[in-house]
């Protein structure tokens, strides 16, 4: 297939969240049938619910600023699928996507006319298994994985890492993972591995003690590192780890504990913090204009939200503030909202071209909010703005995708 069919192909396999199997067994065998790639790299193992993305990729930045050829795997994707699988900071090109698809999907399909697969493996079984094949190939000194939902029976625990990293955790996807914060973390705890060393970003308390009592290894906690000398300003924050100075791109009070966590993992892996001055973390309080100022942020579960609601209230006070918002079905969109839309004068609600998309007027809004049905009907809205205001655009990385697409082309 080309890269156009082979995408077409993974949506049709459906929600990647929705039709997930809870099962290592399916990617195990697929694996094996491949040559078992996901045992040629060395790997940091990344899980949590809020920040393991910003995390990942300021571990890879410092990684390679150390000289190392990475790779980087995450998920969701904003633009492409491409993006998800990184050589050297880079998304792998068309082409090798559309190779690597091929190279398992017709495994799999000789699988299942075998017998040896239930059925064909999922959008996100796929996908996993197509980055450990490209890293495998790649002749890459290290990679950096982060996990997709949960940990112990995600997709991506069938590695032994060189480290595991649990970024903080919160309630989200609890139909999947369980509806209290202790059962949460017991399935992000899930990638512990024996005598793995590991780095637990700061918790709370009864998220540690789970942590601690689940792990099999040396592990360091983020909060035992004292941060000194930090200066804060809406573009991102500098700070004393120790005796390195850590200066982190990615704006946001709650990325400070990111990039300590970031900078905790690169010494436990021998390299230097410094790189991590270099990451990238497109659609999370991403500054795509300045006149008037917009900006893309993904909060897309409460306590992402709690964290950009925090930083309107930092750095925007006394600005009026339009809010763009549209949402997923499966979330609590009505703590979300009760938490951002106060601090809105004008709220504009939309949805994304996506099948689980809340219809806009379904989304509990203020009266006089502004409805649209499509992204860049909302952006159109957006003309309205005088260019001393603040634009928020958020809710769902679907929506950012999307606006990203059309405002920073």
């Amino acid at each position: 297939m080309n890269y156009s069919e082979a995408v077409r192909y993974l949506y049709s396999l459906g929600n990647e969240v929705q039709t997930a199997k809870f099962d290592l067994e399916r990617i195990s065998r697929l694996l094996d049938a491949l040559g078992n790639p996901e045992r040629r790299c060395r790997w940091v193992h990344v899980a949590g619910t809020n920040g393991k993305g910003s995390t990942c990729a300021m571990i890879e930045a410092g990684l390679r600023a150390a000289g190392n050829r990475t790779g980087l795997y995450t998920s969701p994707h904003l633009l492409e699928p491409t993006e998800r699988i990184r050589i050297a900071s880079e998304p792998i090109s068309h082409g090798q996507f559309a190779e690597v698809f091929d190279e398992v999907h017709e495994t799999a399909e000789r699988m299942l006319e075998e017998g040896r697969l239930d059925f064909h493996p999922t959008y996100f079984e796929t996908v996993t298994a197509m980055a450990f094949l490209v890293f495998a190939r790649s002749d890459l000194d290290i990679a950096v994985l982060e996990v997709g939902l949960g940990g112990r029976l995600d997709a991506t625990n069938v590695v032994t890492p060189a480290l595991c990293v649990i970024t903080p955790i919160d309630i989200d996807h609890a139909e999947f993972l369980g509806r209290t914060i202790e059962q949460i973390a017991a399935e992000k705890a899930g990638i512990l591995k024996p005598g793995v060393p590991a780095v637990f970003a700061g918790q709370r308390p009864e998220v540690e003690v789970i942590l601690r009592a689940r792990a099999l290894g040396p592990y360091t906690l983020s909060r035992d590192w004292d941060i000194t000398d930090l200066s804060l300003d809406e573009r991102g924050s500098r700070f004393r780890l120790r005796d390195r100075e850590i200066v982190c791109p990615l704006a946001g009070a709650h990325q400070v504990e990111n990039a300590r966590t970031a900078g905790i993992a690169l010494e436990e892996l021998g390299a230097l913090p410094d790189g991590i001055a270099a990451a990238r973390w497109p659609g999370r309080l991403e500054r795509i204009c300045e006149r008037p100022e917009i900006v893309l942020d993904g909060a897309h579960n409460v306590a992402g939200t709690r964290a950009l609601a925090a930083y309107i209230r930092q750095f925007y006070s006394g600005r009026k503030i339009w809010i763009v918002y549209g949402v997923m079905r499966d979330k609590d969109v009505a703590a979300m909202t009760s938490i951002l839309f106060p601090l809105a004068s004008r709220v504009i609600v939309t949805s994304p071209a996506n099948s689980r998309a809340m219809a806009p007027e379904k989304i509990p809004a203020p009266s006089n909010a502004v409805l649209t049905h499509s992204v860049p009907e909302a952006i159109e809205v957006l003309k309205q703005a005088d260019r001393e205001d603040a634009v928020f655009i958020t809710g769902s990385l679907f929506v950012v995708g999307e606006a990203r697409a059309q405002l920073a082309p």
